[in-house]
């Protein structure tokens, strides 16, 4: 039996030494293939190459100049235009895939049939039985399959979390969110699967309770395009929580904002300020009832407002360690194959009633 010592969370627990395979470590460090190294790709090389626990022996993209330009930082990785040259090779021991939507079923798949750990770029797919296939093959490989829900691994949302099980907060009245810029347009998925998994993530990770309904309204503007690049997204709970979610690819500012308002404070998460990413206020309002019970008073509450100290650990690096702690131990991860499913789900729901002309969907 081997000891390992969990690095997010520093509790130790005991594996039984075969995950992984003593030929799938490079002096004991795990070998890791990163597919699609254009975007996102070049943040988990880097990630990768640093951990002392990891080592990238892979580089597999379909451009052959861009793993020329990469091979001159990572000049121990060997290249590939196709990932079954590295799927090949008996020592691999995990795939990180950060490739357009409509790729990640395919490739994930193929990963997982060969044995080998995945972590997948969002979303996780583009419908929800590709993601049930995926978990399924995870399961019965006992293979790790991590989603890269990239910003529940931020000290901010981390504290978020934090707060929210603490009912600091209080009970959650809602979730409001606006994510928007101009630009990036993408070829494969409209404003909603390219923005708003992320916020949708976020959601997921810090509420206790799950969406019920949704309804969607969009928008394109572009010639020659069919893809939205406005939307809206509002999400309905059984307890009357209300999630609101803005995305735009037309925005003049860029704008990275989640507002949660409770019935002790409301918290105020601006991922784009550098130094007070959270702003917890102690506001609200009473409504008292005078003695016409067709007359409210209300009674505003003013207090003070804090600021929080948040981990400044990059977030990438905290989900590769999290990453190879799940292979070691073969726990589940924080954003596992169900997570990046519910998302997957919303987005579904999304993308039906956005053609169903906001129809409200079950979830």
């Amino acid at each position: 039996m081997v000891s390992y010592r969990c690095a997010d969370c520093g509790s130790s627990r005991i594996g039984d030494g075969s995950r992984p395979t003593k030929r799938q470590m490079t002096s004991n460090r795990l070998s890791v293939a990163v597919v699609g190294c254009g975007y996102w790709g070049p943040n988990l090389i880097r990630n990768f190459a640093d951990n002392p626990r990891s080592c990238v022996t892979w580089l597999v993209d379909r451009d052959p100049a861009r793993l020329h330009r990469l091979a001159e930082r990572y000049p121990a990785a060997r290249r590939a235009t196709e990932l079954d040259d590295a799927l090949q090779d008996p020592g691999l021991g995990a795939v990180a895939i950060a490739t357009p939507v409509s790729t990640h079923f395919a490739l994930a798949a193929r990963c997982l049939r060969a044995g080998k750990h995945v972590l997948l770029e969002k979303p996780m797919a583009r419908t929800v039985v590709e993601c049930d296939e995926l978990i399924r093959l995870a399961r019965e490989g006992n293979l790790t399959l991590l989603v890269d829900h990239t910003f529940i691994y931020t000290g901010a949302v981390r504290k978020i979390k934090e707060l929210i099980a603490a009912q600091e907060l209080g009970d959650i009245y809602y979730f409001d969110s606006v994510r928007v810029n101009l630009g990036l347009f993408q070829h494969d998925v409209n404003v909603v699967w390219d923005l708003a998994p992320h916020d949708l993530s976020i959601m997921d990770n810090v509420l206790p309770q799950r969406p019920h309904q949704l309804a969607a309204h969009g928008a394109c503007h572009v010639a020659g395009s069919r893809m939205e690049n406005i939307a809206y997204l509002a999400l309905k709970f059984a307890d009357d929580t209300l999630a609101h979610f803005h995305v735009n690819w037309l925005a003049p500012a860029k704008i990275r904002r989640i507002i949660i308002g409770g019935s002790k404070r409301m918290l105020v998460y601006d991922d784009l300020s550098p130094d007070e990413k959270i702003k917890i206020y102690d506001r609200g309002l009473k409504m008292k009832n005078e003695a016409d019970p067709r007359q409210f008073l209300a009674e505003y509450r003013i207090g003070d407002l804090y600021v929080p100290n948040v981990d400044s650990t990059e977030a990438l690096k905290r989900e590769a360690d999290h990453f190879l702690d799940c292979i070691q131990l073969g726990v589940s991860p924080e954003s596992d194959g169900a997570a990046g499913r519910r998302v997957v789900r919303i987005l579904e729901a999304a993308q039906e009633s956005l053609e169903r002309n906001g129809v409200l969907v079950d979830l």
